[in-house]
């Protein structure tokens, strides 16, 4: 069996993509910090295949401990979001920029073979064009601290000498939503359907802005899917994950969820200040790697209205289910 190390597995992506990958038939390690907690994998200890390691990505020996005898590195682990890296920079600087470097180093010279970057689409910034879409060749251009450290770990992988036996990839993430074992309601689609299944008023900033968005299992199958594939295929390659067809405005979200939700109450207020507005194409990884999302925004919104109708959570509004 091989051996994946997941960084950040204890997160909202990452705890999804633990459990793909043991239900693939691969051993998984996880090293995380449990900085919000490990709720989302503690049943994982059950499982033989799985490993933890409680460390910090910015220690050495914590890397060297949690590289040994692994196969493929998934790295999600992130200060992760705008807000986030702008309430501790240092720390979002520390975490995303230079522990990402040293964790390819390390994996580098421990024979890790692939090296798969959870990087962000928000890097693309604002389409020159506004009915354009943007693809891996378009320029980048960063407008948040967040995306400014996620390209600048792009252009060192990218750099890295070909003949290295690690291989890097680089995953440009549509926005997340849906369900996970660690909840997340700081998502633009969570966020939306939580607070009008809650009967809140919702006021919305920056209407006309354009994002794709993908359901987290969806960005985790395009993780399984680089680890999958033959590696002249993906080595030192970029790819957006998501699909073309799941580009929304926050309006067409909106719309999405009156479908379902009628009678809804809704404030826009005009605001220009988030200069976010891009849309992408998703054609190279279906077309390379055959890789098809599974379900749609509609269906995540379903989702969300469900556990909140229902119950499951005992307060939606938890700070718990915040990054910040």
């Amino acid at each position: 069996m091989k051996k994946v190390l997941v960084s950040g597995g204890a997160g909202y992506i990452g705890s999804v993509l633990v459990r793909l990958l043991l239900k693939s038939g691969y051993k998984v390690r996880v090293i995380d910090n449990l900085r919000f907690g490990g709720e989302a994998i503690v049943d994982l200890l059950n499982d033989d295949n799985f490993e933890f390691i409680k460390g910090d990505t910015r220690n050495d020996a914590d890397l060297e401990e949690a590289v040994k005898g692994i196969d493929y590195i998934a790295h999600l682990a992130a200060i992760v979001g705008d807000p986030a890296c702008a309430q501790e920079p240092d720390l979002a600087r520390a975490t995303n920029l230079d522990a990402s470097k040293r964790m390819y180093e390390i994996a580098n010279k421990h024979g890790v073979k692939k090296f798969i970057f959870a990087s962000t689409c928000s890097n693309y910034g604002k389409m020159k064009e506004a009915d354009a879409f943007v693809n891996e060749e378009s320029e980048l251009s960063p407008v948040s601290l967040y995306a400014e450290t996620k390209v600048a770990v792009e252009t060192f992988l990218l750099n890295q000498d070909r003949k290295n036996v690690c291989k890097p990839t680089n995953l440009r993430f549509s926005t997340v939503y849906g369900l996970s074992p660690r909840i997340r309601f700081d998502l633009t689609v969570n966020e939306f359907a939580k607070d009008l299944a809650m009967g809140k008023e919702l006021v919305i900033f920056g209407e006309q802005f354009w994002r794709p968005y993908c359901h987290v299992i969806d960005l985790a199958r395009g993780v399984l899917s680089i680890i999958e594939a033959d590696e002249n295929k993906v080595a030192f390659e970029v790819f957006n994950v998501g699909d073309t067809t799941e580009n929304y405005q926050k309006q067409m979200i909106i719309a999405e969820i009156q479908k379902q939700l009628p009678g809804v109450k809704i404030k826009y207020v005009q605001k220009n200040e988030d200069p976010r507005d891009y849309r992408v194409n998703f054609d190279k990884i279906s077309n390379k790697l055959g890789y098809k999302i599974t379900k749609k925004v509609p269906e995540g919104i379903a989702q969300i209205l469900k556990i909140v109708h229902e119950g499951f959570l005992n307060n939606p509004d938890d700070g718990k289910y915040k990054n910040i």
